[in-house]
């Protein structure tokens, strides 16, 4: 392919997905997903469901996120005791003797709920226990699920490397790092030199805490090496996508309303 074009974090956000992928000319841009399918929004399973098609028809690569990660350990262990005290007193979240070890607090106080209710026709995360809706996911949507748990970490395209969180750039070779450094890292990767002769294209963290002027655009760094596009849309930002290819970047962006807009990067 001549070029990428690069999704950034969608959170459940499926229509405005829809809208973006109308600007991904299929013939020539390699599709790209930076992880994040899942949590806060309102519709992540169809959102997974429409990028493994994607991945199935066009090869689009499906980057892993850490919503992804942290749902999939949920998945596998559902707890229902501690998460049965806080829904009925939420104050005992900070007691970590009580609930401190809980993946069903810990994934539905972080927007796993929304996820859940995604899997059903009705709003129904409160309904059950944990191990129930686990245990209803993992049965009748078993294509999905597995599909989930092969996304890789990272993608490298010519002088690019397209990853959910960013790297460990303190290694003499960046991919060194770990499975829990490429979909968690935060500063070290924002800030750190980076001389290792690669573009980063990366989420993860929302572009409102990079940009100076605190708005959800495209962040490039100073050394124009690392270009954040997490535009927090599931919190009323911007869906961006990005097209990679020659010294100038496009970037297509879709707000809270579905209305389209752009950008142009140059990368000197």
């Amino acid at each position: 392919m001549d070029q990428l074009f690069v999704v950034g974090d969608i959170h459940g956000e499926l229509e405005r997905l829809q809208v973006l992928l109308r600007k991904w000319n299929s013939d020539c841009q390699q599709l790209i997903f930076l992880g994040d399918y899942v949590d806060r929004g309102k519709n992540s399973c169809g959102v997974i469901q429409l990028v493994h098609r994607l991945h199935k028809k066009y090869g689009a690569v499906a980057i892993g996120g850490n919503h992804e990660s942290r749902f999939l350990q949920w998945l596998d262990e559902p707890e229902d005791i501690n998460f049965l005290k806080w829904v009925e007193d939420e104050s005992v979240l900070n007691d970590e003797d009580e609930v401190g070890m809980s993946e069903s607090v810990a994934y539905y106080s972080n927007g796993g709920n929304k996820t859940i209710d995604s899997f059903y026709e009705y709003p129904c995360a409160y309904r059950y226990l944990p191990s129930f809706h686990a245990n209803h996911i993992k049965e009748h949507f078993a294509e999905e699920i597995s599909f989930l748990r092969t996304l890789p970490d990272y993608y490298e395209w010519n002088d690019y490397v397209c990853v959910h969180a960013g790297v460990n750039l303190a290694h003499s070779d960046w991919r060194k790092t770990t499975d829990g450094e490429f979909r968690w890292i935060r500063k070290p990767f924002h800030y750190m030199s980076n001389d290792t002769n690669k573009k980063f294209i990366f989420g993860h963290e929302p572009t409102k805490y990079l940009n100076k002027d605190k708005s959800n655009k495209v962040w490039v760094s100073p050394c124009k090496t690392k270009i954040g596009i997490d535009g927090s849309a599931v919190f009323g930002g911007l869906l961006h996508g990005l097209i990679v290819g020659g010294e100038q970047l496009l970037v297509h962006s879709v707000d809270a309303f579905g209305l389209s807009s752009e950008q142009n990067i140059t990368l000197i």
